[in-house]
């Protein structure tokens, strides 16, 4: 070391081994800026800057060699042989290119060290030749330590000068390169100078075609420019480059916050960009996590591995937003070129909406859209799981099957919207009812389920039931709908009245049969006689839809009479269904089926076109009344039906009666005066009927736009042995004339009572006394004038007794 300094400061000239320093630093920069160029680039351009990088540290290394050379002061003749010189630039430029062309290229593992230590060994190589052109009248003895420690200086330092010099791209570490370069190419010269010794010796000459010290100068000189010029263009290329790589991330960055989607940018394990859809996703501004770890978003490692190893693949996990929460995300690694070096870019995609339909598709997979209650599906399989556990604890659980009274009503009445505000509001009162262990499910239309479990006995599960009802009595008054909120229900025990689940929901179906048939509105618990009677109900209902195809129902006509001068006024039009197997069913028992099923809607437009179809063939012009059930007349198309009909079979308006109850008319009171409004602006005349039972109110008679009021018959055969009925009867004779709307007695089959109505001034009459319902081709002689003045004379075909009539034209 001491020999080395002795070296420098006794036999240099300290100016020129600065300006030799300087020259080698500047060459170096320009080399370790023109390697990072080269590494951006492929194809021919990237060895046309491959060799621009070798020529400029080839020439920082001889211009450094020989500057130092003219600083050296050996004080005897010296020069320098021209060959061994231009060799010595030579081996610079080709051994540097090697190792550059190591070190920026990737087939050769730990290249870049490699590539410095070969560089390192070029300025070995151009040393040596350098010092074998000088030429002095002496003898060079050389100490092999020194030389050995110059070579491995040189291969040593320049080993780690690349890879410095090459690390990320940044000016920072493009400067730690340069100065280890040239500390490389520095201590090399020096400490191989400090190994030479020059003993002089007259006996040698310096050749002629040897250069002097000046010509040197002059080489050297050109050779700094070059440098200069170098440096000057890859300072140039550098700032280029630079200002590309700033318009180019500003562009991917415009790029990245057009997307929708989440994106980060990293170089290694450290985050370089965020998009500001990331920054809207977490939280997150650039300056938070610019520079940081990419466990700041990714904390879980094992993801950052496989993103890393598996890239192009989706991943699907969890990212940590500013506040520490963790949202679900899908995550792909791209590398990218970003600013020149590669990246990877990680997209993210948010899937808090994708999980959240995925969490409602899976709901409604299990649940009923509209109520939110369980659907079949989960019905069924809790059903399964009880009757596994009650098997084994030996207890029992109960089984609800409810059905809303009248709902097919409220659908067609009201529409479909009500109709689901309705089980949406059933479905909130039940469940209100209902404790955590017991589940209610929505098994399709109005059909719904309860399952009980843990019961003490079925005295527990009709007070479920009983609390159900109750409940939906309280919502009914304070409902402007009330009147349809009803249920009825049927409940079936286990194990006592099946022990498989499809027992237990079949044989609570046939209690709830059975509560619908006795009154609605009420429970019933299973008996083993229920089945018989519910098939034949489901069967009756199924033949009750095919009747009109199959030509089964038939129209019998009652005659009304006007009790004052006993003349037929009109027929009442009554429905008869002629079973093949059953025979005649009595309406009593099919009415009420073709009302729940909702067939009346059918069955009543078929009579009321057969009616007014047969009426409008009579030469005389009597009235047909045809009843009208609750549903026909709160449907919207009423009135356009009733039009068509009278249109299509040309009878007149007038010689129509519709004949409604006043059960109709309360169900909505505001529905049903405005059909009775227009069905009267049609011409169409309206009775009351069943007047006296059910809602009698005084009100509905001011309120409605009746033409006639029917008394029920039952109140008819009691006016001869309860003074009560006759009172009633002669109450609403009195409210008749009173309002001037006639008034109709049905039911009336002896003299008695035909003496009492008239006594009391009743308008007309109609029972078995007048005549008895029977085929319109019996009463022939009343519906056409030349046959009935004919028999005009003789009695009534049907009627008990001779009572004389004739025909009136109205």
């Amino acid at each position: 070391m001491f020999t080395i300094y002795n070296c420098i400061a006794y036999e240099h000239d300290l100016r020129l081994v600065v300006l030799a320093a300087a020259v080698c630093a500047l060459a170096s920069f320009a080399a370790i800026n023109f390697l990072n160029h080269v590494r951006k680039t492929t194809g021919y351009m990237r060895d046309i800057w491959l060799c621009v990088a070798a020529t400029a540290s080839g020439f920082g290394i001889w211009a450094t060699h020989f500057i130092a050379m003219l600083a050296y002061s050996p004080g005897i003749p010296s020069g320098y042989n021209i060959i061994l010189t231009l060799l010595s630039l030579l081996a610079a430029i080709l051994l540097t290119g090697v190792g550059l062309s190591i070190a920026s290229g990737t087939r050769v593992p730990a290249g870049r060290w490699i590539g410095g230590a070969t560089v390192g060994g070029g300025i070995a190589a151009m040393h040596y030749t350098g010092m074998a052109a000088f030429e002095i009248a002496g003898r060079i003895q050389w100490d092999a330590a020194l030389v050995v420690a110059s070579i491995a200086l040189g291969a040593a330092i320049g080993a780690t000068a690349l890879p410095a010099g090459l690390r990320d791209g940044s000016l920072k570490w493009k400067a730690i390169g340069a100065m280890l370069l040239t500390l490389a190419i520095c201590s090399h010269h020096f400490t191989a100078m400090g190994a030479v010794s020059i003993i002089p010796d007259p006996t040698v000459a310096v050749s002629e075609m040897a250069i002097p010290a000046g010509w040197l100068a002059l080489g050297v000189a050109l050779a700094s420019l070059a440098i200069l010029f170098l440096a000057c263009a890859g300072l140039a290329l550098d700032i280029r480059e630079r200002h590309r790589a700033e318009l180019e991330v500003d562009r991917m960055r415009g790029l990245a916050d057009a997307s929708a989607e989440g994106l980060l940018v990293c170089y290694g394990d450290k985050i370089v960009s965020i998009n500001s859809s990331l920054t809207e996703l977490t939280g997150y501004v650039p300056d938070d996590v610019i520079g940081k770890s990419l466990a700041i978003c990714l904390p879980e490692e094992s993801l950052r591995h496989r993103l890393v190893t598996r890239p192009r693949e989706r991943v699907e996990a969890e990212l940590r937003d500013v506040n520490g929460q963790f949202i679900p995300a899908e995550f792909i690694l791209r590398t990218i070129d970003f600013a020149g070096q590669p990246h990877h870019a990680i997209a993210v995609r948010d899937l808090r909406d994708r999980k959240k339909a995925e969490e409602h598709i899976h709901f409604l997979a299990h649940h009923d859209a509209l109520t939110g209650l369980p659907n079949r599906n989960s019905f069924n399989a809790r059903l399964d799981h009880e009757i596994e556990v009650h098997q084994v604890s030996g207890q029992s659980f109960a089984v609800f099957c409810l059905d809303l009274d009248r709902f097919k009503e409220v659908n067609d009445l009201f529409g479909h919207a009500a109709g689901d505000a309705l089980l949406k509001r059933v479905a909130k009162c039940v469940t209100a009812v209902l404790d955590r262990s017991q589940m209610m499910a929505r098994l399709g239309g109005d059909e719904f389920a309860i399952i009980a479990t843990n019961l003490s006995g079925p005295s527990a599960a009709g007070r479920i039931a009983e609390s159900i009802i109750d409940t939906l009595r309280i919502e009914n008054e304070s409902s402007t709908t009330a009147s349809f909120v009803s249920t009825s229900i049927g409940i079936a025990i286990f194990p006592n009245d099946a022990q498989d689940g499809r027992g237990l929901l079949t044989h609570a179906d046939t209690a709830l049969y059975r509560a619908k048939t006795d009154g609605r509105g009420v429970y019933r618990f299973f008996e083993a006689e229920m089945g018989i009677e519910v098939r034949d109900r489901r069967m009756l209902e199924r033949d009750l839809r095919s009747a009109i195809a199959r030509h089964e129902f038939e129209l019998a006509y009652q005659p009304q009479a006007r009790l004052d001068t006993r003349e037929i006024a009109g027929f009442e039009v009554l429905l008869r269904w002629r079973h093949p197997q059953r025979g005649q069913v009595p309406p009593g028992l099919f009415i009420p089926v073709a009302e729940e099923s909702g067939a009346i809607q059918h069955i009543g437009e078929w009579v009321l076109r057969q009616a007014c179809q047969e009426a409008s063939g009579w030469t005389n012009p009597l009235s047909v009344a045809v009843n009208v059930s609750a549903m026909q007349l709160h449907n919207p198309q009423f009135t356009q039906l009733v039009h068509e009909i009278l249109v299509q079979t040309g009878l007149k308006p007038g010689r129509l009666e519709l004949e409604i109850t006043e059960t109709a008319l309360i169900r909505d009171f505001n529905r049903a005066l405005a059909t009775l409004r227009q069905l009267k602006a049609l011409g169409v005349r309206i009775a009351m009927d069943d007047f006296g039972t059910g809602y009698s109110s005084l009100s509905n008679l001011r309120a409605f736009p009746f033409d006639k009021i029917k008394i029920d018959g039952s109140f008819i055969k009691s006016v001869q042995a309860n003074e009560q009925a006759a009172t009633i009867v002669r109450a609403v004779l009195g409210i008749g004339r009173g309002l001037k709307l006639p008034v109709l007695a049905e039911g009336v089959e002896t003299r008695e009572e035909l003496g009492f109505l008239g006594a009391e001034l009743c308008d007309q009459v109609q029972g078995y006394l007048v005549g008895r319902p029977a085929d319109i081709a019996g009463f022939r002689y009343l519906t056409h004038a030349a046959e009935s003045a004919r028999d005009l004379d003789f009695p009534l075909p049907h009627a008990r007794e001779s009572v004389a009539l004739k025909i009136v034209d109205r």
